[in-house]
């Protein structure tokens, strides 16, 4: 099953318009409890202007379209992100699921499969929910599901991505899973979701670039999966010039139809001090890749035509092909 319209911050909007898109970035992540009982420490007004300005900056580089993945556990706010993309022309697509390394959030610990309680799992309808009518009465509807797993199949871990492969039967929507290379859990999370009924080809394995390993990726892609190739400035993890030369070396081997890009960047993350993360990873933004990486790619020999696969082909048919089971 083919969609024809995506669903955005800003409403539904035609396949063939999304244009250049960066699959994984981030308006802001917040912690809501933290703020919401220390507002001090937030200025809405300034943090609403930069993050203007910084889109912005990304529109004029010619990015028409960002997946925004922030979902519980990471301070979603859609009524926010709207706030802002009213003054920047960009396409946002927004995310529901649960951000977790290992427990559910305590909201849905004691009741669901494996609980004290016990019955469905409350998640998936919430998820369902999300897609289908919209979130927190905005209207706005999500167009990905977004899980996690970094060091360890927990319980709670598991029981989130049971939750969003149910939620994906039920829409067809999209996947996105939080991986670490490190750990090896990409190929972890696609035997979950394999097992429950999702097609590996509608998942995107986040994070896949902050390795090099070529073959490891190769194995991944080679079961269906989309690598994200998606935190470039954070050199800190993985530099630049080593995943540069990872994107070449899979596009050279015929993989560039598996691969997304992005930074993982937002405008505001509240855990770190703005000039300690700018000191640790100064090229973690918005434009880096225009700027810096789409250069070094086309001179690591990646040609215009698997660039425009990369940020255009492979987004539009990720957030496009999939159908309800």
């Amino acid at each position: 099953m083919t969609s024809t319209t995506v669903p955005t911050v800003r409403g539904p909007v035609a396949a063939e318009d999304l244009g250049d898109v960066l699959a994984h970035e981030h308006v802001f992540v917040r912690s809501e409890e933290i703020l919401r009982n220390y507002p001090h420490l937030w200025d809405e007004e300034a943090r609403v202007a930069d993050a203007v300005t910084r889109l912005r900056a990304m529109v004029d580089r010619g990015v028409r379209t960002i997946v925004d993945p922030t979902v519980l556990g990471l301070g979603r706010d859609v009524a926010r992100v709207a706030r802002v993309n009213a003054h920047v022309d960009l396409h946002v697509v927004v995310a529901t699921g649960v951000y977790t390394y290992d427990s559910v959030p305590f909201f849905f610990s004691q009741y669901g499969p494996g609980t004290l309680l016990g019955g469905e799992d409350p998640m998936v309808e919430l998820f369902v929910r999300d897609i289908t009518e919209g979130i927190a009465d905005t209207g706005i509807r999500a167009g990905m599901l977004k899980c996690a797993i970094e060091t360890e199949l927990t319980p709670g871990v598991e029981r989130v991505l049971v939750a969003v492969a149910a939620a994906h039967r039920a829409t067809g929507t999209p996947i996105t899973v939080h991986t670490s290379p490190a750990h090896g859990t990409g190929a972890v999370a696609l035997d979950v979701l394999e097992r429950e009924g999702v097609d590996p080809r509608h998942v995107v394995l986040g994070h896949s670039g902050d390795s090099d390993d070529v073959d490891a990726l190769r194995a991944l892609a080679d079961r269906g999966a989309i690598l994200g190739m998606d935190r470039f400035g954070l050199d800190v993890i993985l530099p630049t010039d080593r995943r540069v030369a990872t994107i070449a070396a899979l596009a050279a081997a015929g993989y560039a139809d598996r691969m997304v890009l992005a930074h993982d960047a937002s405008c505001r993350i509240d855990w770190f001090r703005p000039e300690a993360l700018a000191a640790l990873a100064p090229d973690w933004h918005f434009t880096f890749i225009h700027d810096a990486v789409l250069p070094a790619l086309r001179a690591a020999g990646v040609t215009d035509g698997q660039l425009t696969t990369m940020l255009v082909d492979v987004p539009r048919r990720h957030l496009t092909t999939a159908g309800p089971a």
